[in-house]
């Protein structure tokens, strides 16, 4: 008789550090939702969910692609044109030493391939301290210790240069920059990017350069590509179609590393293999690269206008409420609103939920200096709902703690 196995077959230990706030708190927002409350949802940076759309012609390019038959296996790195438009792109930006690209599932794929070429046990890298959740849930998953270095929101959320001066140790392999960053919307000045890559050329580490967002610059800065001022450096240079083009849920990102040739080609064999080893990125969706990088740019005018409307009214309506300020976000569609309370962010959260069914996402699921408590805002909706959000926060901050 075959014998019934009765032992608990239990996770592996390091997927204990696993978090990933933004949709986590989704499970206590669907309750509340069933209880008949509508959810005003300030939570998920997807554009497609509000009164953003998809350029036309990226779409047909992806359905010409798929009815011409393009379903099959695309190369590990990607289709040569989708290549020659992201090489192309990364001229534009001024990034040259150009020495290898690839196309990935998101950013979140070229995210974990690079870190999982790059560290060793008990090695390291620098992320910011606020960060978007993604970067400490891969360290996890490879059982990589954190190493954060804190964002100065008295500076405009730039990062510490003095702490991440104090964090490198001989087991640092490379600095994280979200520029424009998520989730505190901040965007790094050239003399900023300066010095960090002088960091990094010092101490021989990788740049990881996240800029999926650098189109959307919501002030007259110009964004200014790390790689850009730093050619020598080892850079990786993560894009995508998600947030400039409006497309999240068709998974395309990619990745560019430049630098020194002899320096980096060691690295670039080791992602590389991995690449090789997921077989591709997904194939029809590659021919929307070439269109959305070279072609009408005309949507992201009014993605801008809308964006830097919202931010106005947000950052205007996190200021007039009591124990709330907010430092102006200059890129993507995030502000990370500091709170003066009494108990814990988390807290605050899940009760604004359940009493005005506002879902916003806690900051300590970020990072955050110790002793101050922020909770993260995605201003994408049309403004008529953002107001009625705000309005609800602000009740909710003067019946709670009066």
């Amino acid at each position: 008789m075959p014998t019934t196995q009765s032992s608990e077959i239990t996770a592996a230990s390091r997927l204990e550090n696993v978090r990933y706030a933004i949709r986590d708190l989704a499970c206590v927002a669907d309750e509340v939702a069933m209880q008949g409350h509508k959810i005003l949802p300030l939570n998920i940076g997807d554009p497609n969910v509000f009164d953003f759309v998809t350029p036309a012609h990226l779409i047909e390019a992806v359905y010409k692609a798929m009815k011409d038959g393009k379903n099959g296996y695309a190369p590990s790195s990607g289709i040569k044109e989708a290549l020659d438009a992201i090489r192309g792109e990364a001229g534009r930006k001024g990034i040259t030493n150009i020495r290898d690209i690839f196309v990935t599932l998101g950013v979140s794929e070229s995210v974990d391939i690079c870190l999982t070429a790059l560290l060793n046990p008990g090695e390291d890298i620098l992320t910011p301290c606020p960060d978007y959740p993604l970067y400490s849930a891969v360290l996890a998953k490879l059982d990589i210790g954190l190493n954060t270095y804190y964002l100065n929101e008295e500076d405009g959320w730039q990062p510490d240069l003095g702490d991440i001066r104090r964090k490198i140790t001989p087991r640092t392999r490379g600095i994280v920059l979200i520029n424009p960053n998520n989730p505190t919307g901040s965007v790094c000045s050239r003399k900023m990017l300066e010095e960090i890559a002088e960091l990094a050329r010092r101490h021989n580490l990788v740049i990881f350069a996240d800029e999926i967002y650098d189109k959307l610059i919501l002030d007259d800065d110009q964004h200014i590509s790390l790689a850009a001022v730093a050619p020598d450096v080892p850079v990786v240079t993560f894009g995508g179609l998600s947030k400039n083009y409006l497309a999240p849920g068709w998974r395309v990102g990619w990745g560019v590393v430049s630098g020194d040739n002899a320096a980096v080609k060691p690295y670039v064999e080791g992602i590389n293999k991995l690449l090789r080893a997921r077989l591709c990125a997904n194939h029809p969706e590659q021919y929307a690269i070439k269109p959305a990088l070279e072609g009408p740019q005309d949507h992201l005018i009014e993605v801008r206008k809308k964006l830097r409307s919202r931010r106005d009214l947000t950052v205007k309506a996190c200021n007039s409420m009591p124990r709330v300020s907010c430092v102006s976000p200059r890129g993507a569609f995030y502000a990370y609103p500091r709170l003066d309370i009494p108990e814990g962010d988390d807290v605050f959260v899940k009760e604004l939920l359940l009493q005005k069914h506002v879902l916003v996402v806690h900051g300590s699921g970020f990072g955050q200096k110790p002793g101050t408590k922020h909770f993260r805002i995605v201003f994408l909706p049309d403004e008529k709902t953002l107001s009625s959000a705000y309005a609800a926060i602000g009740e909710f901050m003067r019946e709670r703690y009066r």
